[in-house]
């Protein structure tokens, strides 16, 4: 995929082009950072309602059905769209070689989408949610969501239509693919759910039309962009091959945009069975991506410099590895038996949405930001704990749930168990969770006052000598005859 055009002028320096990014990044990340440790307190009060449900009990706003949805969209639209926006911004500058076009443009529209979550999570626990899973924002913040979203695409579109290095690589495939992808399947879901909404059993077909889109096929791509770029460069190697990139690329979208309806479904059969032949066939994208990146690691050598973020991206590559093995099981009828309507499922999104996605954009942030302030982390060591208690965190969310879930689902198949015996029997594996829930938030603790800090140092360096120079200028004025 290549762009044929006049010769193309010589690169901008990366030191200039990490300063364009400074401001939206900034915003993006900073608020991204702030939503995330926001999505962790009510993911753990949701979890906790479940084997204490006796807490903030007469508090409306904070019972499981308004702080569950409210911790989801704050995970998916507070942190993974702006990190996400974030990360493909400045892979797009530092692969075109070129400074990032209209920042105050995109470092405006990432306060609009703050804005938006804000409005539309506090919406979701007043009780004015959609109903729609992963579509909860009621739609005056979804109007509020697509704009700020079209401002921070166009202008980054517009950065790489300005790319002094013509050729397309994989990463700029994947991230093209996100910026289009997104508005697309918001807009449409939204447009035939609360503008105009279509009737009976097509609801929710677009409802997990979109879910399956937004959580497999955008994560994915964003996600695989980040992973694409940041590990063969951690490595210090290329990519083994743009053609197997390439291939990924389009199972991605071919097998991945079908996905998302359970064999469950009360559906017209053949709906169900796509989507599940549609989920057996991102086997292949599995496999894709592992070869790569297998192939692409072999020899290389990571520097103790980007040694954490490394880990991050690794370890989440790893566990979108393991959620999509465990999306295919799910599918397959003798499992789907077992695993249906448990907390197998909840555990496979967990991994996918945190697992993989999040802690690869993790990665990337503690990649990007020093180098985009010009200043290093305050605190190495809070980074490689925050890297161990994401790790573990997750581990002891999503394997509890999916044992638990296996175990809940043969138990509820037997009639002569009741279902409050079927409940009792879960507790242990969900208190497990919250342990993991409790952990994960700790992590995100750490990396926002590690931010914080990082951000007071990168102003204290730029304006304490900018004032001494004022200052002294004014002196000598002063004292000039």
């Amino acid at each position: 995929m290549n762009a044929c055009c006049s010769t193309p002028t010589a690169a901008a320096a990366p030191d200039d082009i990490n300063v364009s990014c400074r401001a939206p990044l900034f915003v993006l990340f900073g608020k991204a950072v702030g939503w995330l440790v926001a999505a962790s307190v009510l993911g753990l009060v949701a979890s906790l309602k479940f084997h204490s449900p006796n807490i903030l009990a007469n508090c409306a706003c904070l019972t499981y059905g308004r702080v569950h949805a409210a911790a989801v969209n704050a995970q998916l639209y507070g942190f993974a769209v702006p990190a996400g926006l974030g990360v493909a911004l400045w892979i797009i500058a530092q692969l075109g070689g070129i400074r990032v076009v209209q920042p105050g443009i995109i470092a405006f529209g990432a306060a609009l989408w703050n804005i938006g979550v804000l409005i539309g999570v506090i919406g979701i626990l007043a009780g004015d949610s959609t109903g729609f899973e992963k579509l909860e924002m009621p739609r005056y913040a979804a109007v509020i969501l697509l704009l700020a979203f079209l401002l921070i695409g166009v202008a980054t579109l517009f950065t790489l239509h300005d790319r002094r290095e013509r050729r397309l690589t994989p990463p700029q495939w994947f991230l093209i693919a996100a910026l289009f992808w997104f508005p697309w399947i918001f807009s449409t879901a939204y447009l035939l759910l609360t503008v105009c909404p279509v009737r009976g059993v097509m609801q929710p077909v677009i409802q997990w039309w979109f879910g399956g889109n937004f959580t497999f096929v955008w994560l994915s791509l964003t996600g695989l962009a980040a992973v694409f770029h940041f590990l063969p460069q951690f490595a210090g190697r290329t990519l083994h091959s743009s053609q197997l990139a390439l291939f990924t690329f389009w199972t991605l979208i071919l097998f991945g945009s079908w996905t998302g309806i359970p064999a469950s479904a009360p559906l017209p059969a053949w709906m169900p069975a796509l989507s599940g032949i549609a989920t057996l066939l991102t086997l292949v994208t599995l496999i894709s991506v592992g070869v790569n990146i297998f192939h692409t690691k072999q020899g290389g050598r990571v520097s103790s410099e980007t040694s954490s973020a490394y880990r991050f991206v690794l370890f989440g590559l790893g566990m979108f590895q393991l959620a999509g093995l465990m999306r295919i099981a799910s599918v397959l009828p003798p499992v789907s038996a077992v695993t249906n309507f448990t907390w197998f499922t909840v555990a496979q999104a967990q991994l996918n949405s945190f697992g993989f996605f999040s802690l690869v954009m993790l990665g990337a942030i503690y990649h990007i930001v020093p180098r985009v302030a010009g200043a290093e982390w305050p605190s190495a060591k809070s980074v490689r704990l925050h890297f161990w208690l994401a790790a573990v965190g997750i581990l002891l969310v999503a394997v509890p749930l999916a044992l638990g879930g296996v175990a809940q689902g043969f138990k509820l198949l037997d009639p002569a168990i009741a279902f409050q015996d079927v409940s009792k029997a879960t507790l242990p594996f969900l208190r497990a969770a919250t342990t993991g829930e409790l952990l994960i938030l700790f992590g995100n603790l750490l990396l926002a006052a590690n931010l914080l800090g990082l951000v007071v140092r990168c102003f204290r360096a730029k304006l304490v000598p900018a004032f001494a120079s004022v200052t002294a200028e004014m002196k000598f004025a002063e004292v000039k005859p």
